[in-house]
């Protein structure tokens, strides 16, 4: 008997990828160490490392505890959101329309992670949430075409 996947599940799973390897701590060092943020390839690679994640804090001061706490839940709730959007809208879609949700799921989910994970960090305000939420949308429009592409390969579910 062979597995289809839905478009939500194959989104979800998409998304999970990209976090979990583009978002490490050895991937985003590398990234910060060898390429240059005022050209293409090292932009682009700057962007795909934005839901970083780690198990331990670069110091153990205060600061670095809640940076570690805002970027490691950021990265689960971009997932998260990713897979709930997917599961609401992903009923019919397929094709087209499969791709643009993907994408789309990616941009909101990212936005809305980073705005709610914004006021973690020291010093919280609004316009440092609406801030990383803007950082989170970029990071959905330049990478959410990439789930968008993956969620293609799935099947509407019912």
């Amino acid at each position: 008997m062979a597995r289809t996947r839905t478009v939500a599940g194959a989104g979800t799973i998409g998304t999970a990828l990209l976090v979990l390897l583009f978002g490490s701590q050895p991937i985003v060092e590398w990234v910060n160490k060898h390429t240059q943020p005022d050209e293409a390839f090292g932009w682009f690679m700057r962007v795909l490392t934005w839901p970083r994640w780690a198990f331990g804090p670069v110091d153990g001061s205060a600061g670095s505890m809640r940076r570690l706490l805002a970027d490691d839940l950021r990265a689960l709730l971009l997932i998260l959101f990713v897979a709930v959007i997917l599961a609401v809208g992903a009923k019919t879609a397929s094709g087209i329309s499969a791709f643009i949700l993907g994408w789309a799921a990616v941009i909101f989910a990212a936005a809305l992670a980073a705005f709610i994970t914004a006021f973690i960090l020291a010093d919280p305000s609004l316009l440092s949430a609406l801030q990383l939420a803007a950082a989170g949308s970029a990071y959905g429009l330049f990478a959410g075409w990439i789930v968008g592409a993956i969620t293609v390969t799935g099947k509407a579910a019912g």
